[in-house]
């Protein structure tokens, strides 16, 4: 690779840092916002049950709360793994395991676009542009969704409880699963999209390029391991869930607790809002006291579920962060000497 191709990824250390605080200053915004309504409700409810409530955990339990959360990020990072090598990557399994824990600290950005950093790390370890490795992005958030869509489907017939709103967003989930999956469909819609817009035709161009090399995915057996290995992280957290509702005298069921956790889930990432941050909590809350759950329990079910997964995630990834990026560096310095 020349230098001249290598060297709009190279910026001032100052910007970097600052750019690193920026985000830090995000997270600890978004976090303290959520806390303070967490609180807020705690207040309402009452101090002296909520506190009860969180005095029943031990932390052998939180440990296993979040050690039910690693089962998901493993096997999410283990499919990405076979994504990558799919594609045509050489990269190991501990280096895509490192780029995508590492993605996690940007999971609180809008729409978790901040994510896309595990592309950056791509090219610069392997040389590969941008619409090479967009597959990649494409396939996981697709098999997410229909892991996720399918686990609401049977979680939703198995407690037949009424959840407003959760057909159309199951519908949603396989829906874009699909199209994120169908080359020729994703292409088409390229196309459309750019006749209706008329504007950034290189984007759109990228887009194709990129929905051509879906094909690699699109295998009815591909998809169904990719499914399968989401449905397994995905469920070990919703399981957790139902854990945490059991140990804090709240128990509505495996299938109930799995579908709430799911919906709120999807639902908050619907939102738009960074990490599904607010939304995915308020879903929570409120679905908990339909199914009989009181306040004072489902605040702290929910918050404490809420940490020993995306926050966790995002701690998890933001000491992963700075090892990934010293080694893409590496990566980058070793292919300009090549």
């Amino acid at each position: 690779m020349t230098m001249s191709r290598s060297a709009p990824l190279a910026r001032p250390a100052s910007a970097g840092a600052s750019r690193r605080w920026r985000d830090v200053a995000l997270l600890g915004g978004l976090f303290v916002l959520v806390l303070a309504g967490l609180i807020g409700l705690a207040a309402a409810t009452g101090w002296e049950e909520t506190m009860a409530q969180l005095a029943k955990l031990g932390w052998r339990q939180v440990i296993l709360l979040l050690a039910l959360s690693l089962v998901n990020y493993a096997f999410r990072a283990l499919r990405w793994h076979i994504f990558s090598r799919k594609l045509g990557l050489t990269t190991g399994i501990l280096q895509n395991m490192r780029h995508y824990l590492g993605g996690f600290a940007m999971s609180v950005t809008p729409g978790r676009v901040g994510e896309l950093v595990r592309m950056r790390w791509l090219r610069r370890e392997t040389g590969w542009a941008f619409e090479r490795t967009a597959p990649l992005v494409l396939a996981d958030r697709a098999s997410d969704l229909a892991a996720m869509g399918v686990i609401l489907a049977i979680a939703i017939a198995l407690s037949a409880t009424g959840i407003g709103g959760a057909v159309p967003v199951t519908i949603f989930a396989l829906v874009a699963a699909l199209i994120a999956t169908r080359p020729r469909l994703l292409a088409w819609i390229a196309g459309v999209g750019y006749g209706l817009v008329g504007r950034w035709p290189r984007l759109f161009a990228r887009i194709r390029t990129a929905a051509r090399s879906l094909s690699r995915f699109s295998s009815p057996w591909m998809m169904a391991v990719a499914a399968l290995i989401g449905a397994i992280g995905w469920f070990a957290e919703g399981y957790a869930f139902h854990l945490l509702l059991v140990w804090l005298g709240a128990d509505i069921g495996l299938a109930k607790a799995v579908a709430i956790f799911i919906f709120a889930t999807l639902a908050g990432g619907l939102t738009g809002a960074p990490g599904g941050v607010g939304g995915a909590e308020a879903a929570m809350v409120a679905l908990l006291v339909l199914e009989g759950v009181p306040v004072e329990v489902g605040v702290p079910a929910t918050a404490i579920i809420r940490v020993t997964t995306l926050w966790f995630a995002i701690a998890i990834g933001l000491v992963i962060f700075p090892i990934a990026e010293r080694y893409s560096m590496k990566g980058r310095d070793a292919l300009e000497k090549n």
